[in-house]
C-alpha cells in the first residue's frame, strides 16, 4: 500500500490516493486499486479529506419528504359553468394559434420567394457590370 499524488491541471488541485496493487489474473499483469483520501491545500501543503465518495449506506441515505403533486388531485365538476366557459376559451385560442401557424408559413414563402429574387436581380447586374 502506498500513497499517490495525481495533479489535475484543469481544476489545479493535487488530488491524494491511497494505491493498493493487486494481481489480475485475466491480463495476467499487476494492477492498482485507488482510494481517494482528500486533496492536497496549497496554502499549508496539508491533505484536506474530500468526504467519502461512492453510494452512501443504508441508514444515511434516508429518503426525503414526498413534495406535494403540482397539479391538485381533486375531481373537477364537469357542469359547471366557469369550466364550460375554460374549454370554449381553450377552443379560440386553438383556432387563434392554427391561424397563427397559416399566416407564418405565408411570411415564410413570401421571405423565400424575396430572397430568390434578389438573388436573381444581384446576377443581372453583376453581368451588366462585367458586360
Amino acid at each position: 500500500m502506498s500513497i499517490v499524488k495525481m495533479h489535475n491541471k484543469k481544476a489545479g488541485v493535487t488530488y491524494v490516493y491511497e494505491s493498493t496493487s493487486y494481481w489480475d489474473k485475466e491480463k495476467q499483469q499487476p494492477r492498482n486499486k485507488r482510494k481517494l483520501i482528500g486533496k492536497i491545500d496549497p496554502e499549508t501543503g496539508e491533505i484536506v479529506p474530500t468526504g467519502k465518495p461512492g453510494r452512501k449506506s443504508a441508514s444515511a441515505a434516508k429518503p426525503a419528504e414526498a413534495a406535494p403533486p403540482i397539479v391538485s388531485q381533486t375531481k373537477i365538476d364537469c357542469s359547471d359553468d366557469r369550466y364550460e366557459n375554460l374549454l370554449a376559451s381553450l377552443s379560440e385560442k386553438d383556432g387563434e394559434i392554427a391561424e397563427l401557424k397559416k399566416k407564418v408559413k405565408t411570411l415564410e414563402m413570401r421571405c423565400s420567394n424575396y430572397e430568390s429574387w434578389m438573388n436573381r436581380i444581384r446576377f443581372i447586374l453583376d453581368e451588366q457590370k462585367d458586360g
